[in-house]
């Protein structure tokens, strides 16, 4: 395989590429004004995405007077801003994260006219690090579905080709990263929903370790398993996006330090040179779970995989056959755990404290009609199971179960990291599906998933790398042991610095120093 034969280049209407450094550098030397960029995107948004329909909702006049203030900042002081590494990036981010002032509705109807009163920690520090939300993607609703069809919004198209579904939940800002709408775009990953759609649409999407970056102010699907991650064309990019969000937050007991520690996982060469920290390959060894990969990937998305892993073994890489035998039942642990914590998570939606709210002859028919109304079928799909799952005489026998099985996937991927460095496998069975072809069949819809859950039930590190296919984007998924995001993060650097991932005409752009 030649280096970079098989990448893909951006959609064919995808707007020019304009990388972070190159954007903040142009702000600082003032090629450009930031409201000119601001204006810039929502003009790029007006053109470009009526044919894909990724972007809901629009801040235009909070984003608008945020850049009139960094340029008359600016104009006085440069000095501040100099330390900001975002100063004046345009970021969407999915309609389940909380900004202040922001139509916050989930893809759902059951929250109509709810304005949000407050910044997500992850808003909070892009906002301190000088970037400006923009605007809202589009998603699943509740982040339930695999396809981002089932939103009150409206489907999301596939930037690659119309007639295919983006992936999903997080499929809106996939798509609108592809196009160029904005740089970066955050999303959230519960069982593969940055991850998917970041294959299906020919980008870079990470899901950090469990705890990496704050929940606060991410609407609760399973609480668990749900984490923020970023898509972007470039490591770069996506790094630079990482460093702001990730952390420790008082709101948020459960996160902790990752990226430092991460970089020198298992004593592996890793050059601070400029730019991105790389791996040494030759010393790198890869975990791949090959029998499962062949059961269930496609002929297509199989020829891709075997492609990539020649390209990894030209490198020196050491490819090691792992058994995960806990993987088969993870697709179902996952959505037993996830859907009984959906139940739980979602019973706050009644239509009386928030939302939508239906008037009826008393309060529990106001609450019946108000979440029968509201919520869409696979919404209500899922409530059932969970609460089937959580009701009296039957916790045990499923929650329970499914608990253990989710230990024992944890200490599986344990033991084969004390073999290997990374476990690398394709991200989706399969390339984008036709649009309406899962939405009738639920469990085929779930399949769509069977390669990224394992990582989100584990908690650890996962990230799909474009590495082109065919005519339709695929991705390839390398996990990492729990807290080694760093580490993980510099792998993908180091294999799109030799254009064994990416896309196609942007890697050579990050190489030649960020300009686009």
């Amino acid at each position: 395989m030649v280096a970079g034969s098989s990448l893909l280049p951006p959609p064919a209407d995808a707007l020019p590429y304009a990388s972070i450094p190159s954007l903040v550098d142009a702000h600082l030397q003032g090629r450009t004004t930031v409201l000119a960029t601001v204006q810039s995107c929502f003009d790029g948004i007006a053109a470009k995405d009526a044919g894909t329909h990724a972007v809901v909702s629009l801040f235009r006049d909070a984003a608008l007077q945020q850049a009139a203030a960094w340029d008359a900042r600016l104009e006085g002081d440069q000095r501040a801003a100099r330390s900001l590494p975002l100063l004046g990036l345009p970021v969407l981010v999915k309609d389940n994260i909380a900004v202040q002032g922001g139509r916050l509705q989930c893809g759902s109807r059951i929250l109509e006219g709810y304005e949000c009163p407050f910044d997500a920690t992850v808003v909070s520090r892009l906002r301190q690090a000088g970037a400006i939300l923009v605007g809202y993607t589009n998603m699943d609703e509740f982040a339930m579905g695999s396809s981002c069809e089932r939103s009150c919004y409206g489907a999301t198209l596939n930037p690659y080709d119309s007639l295919r579904v983006p992936g999903g939940s997080s499929g809106g800002g996939a798509a609108a990263t592809a196009l160029g709408l904005t740089t970066v775009s955050l999303g959230s990953d519960t069982g593969g929903s940055v991850r998917q759609p970041a294959s299906y649409c020919n980008v870079f999407g990470f899901k950090p370790s469990y705890g990496a970056v704050s929940r606060f102010g991410l609407v609760a699907f399973g609480s668990s398993l749900d984490q923020i991650g970023p898509f972007a064309r470039s490591m770069d990019d996506l790094i630079s996006l990482f460093k702001v969000v990730h952390g420790p937050d008082d709101r948020d007991a459960t996160t902790r330090p990752c990226y430092a520690e991460g970089v020198l996982h298992a004593g592996l060469s890793v050059h601070n040179q400029e730019g991105p920290a790389l791996v040494d390959l030759p010393r790198l060894r890869v975990g791949v779970p090959r029998n499962l990969i062949q059961r269930v990937a496609s002929s297509e998305v199989w020829a891709s995989f075997l492609s990539f892993i020649d390209s990894l073994a030209e490198q020196g890489c050491q490819l090691i056959d792992v058994e995960m035998p806990f993987l088969d039942a993870a697709l179902p642990t996952y959505y037993l755990l996830s859907s009984a914590e959906a139940s739980s998570n979602l019973a706050r939606f009644d239509g009386l404290k928030y939302g939508r709210r239906v008037d009826a002859e008393d309060r529990e028919m106001s609450v019946k009609l108000a979440r029968s109304q509201g919520f869409g079928e696979e919404v209500k799909r899922r409530i059932c199971l969970g609460t089937f799952a959580l009701s009296s005489g039957y916790y045990d026998a499923y929650y329970g179960k499914a608990m253990l099985v989710r230990r024992h996937l944890r200490q599986g991927y344990e033991r084969e990291f004390q073999r290997c460095d990374v476990i690398l496998s394709p991200t989706t069975p399969s390339v984008a599906f036709r649009r309406g072809e899962n939405l009738s069949d639920a469990v085929k819809m779930y399949a769509n998933d069977v390669l990224t859950i394992p990582p989100s039930l584990a908690g650890i590190p996962a990230l799909s790398m474009p590495v082109g296919g065919a005519g339709l984007p695929v991705g390839m998924q390398v996990v990492a042991p729990l807290f080694r995001d760093g580490f993980l993060l510099a792998l993908g650097s180091t294999l799109e610095s030799l254009e064994l991932c990416g896309v196609r005409g942007i890697a050579g752009a990050v190489m030649r120093g960020g300009r686009s």
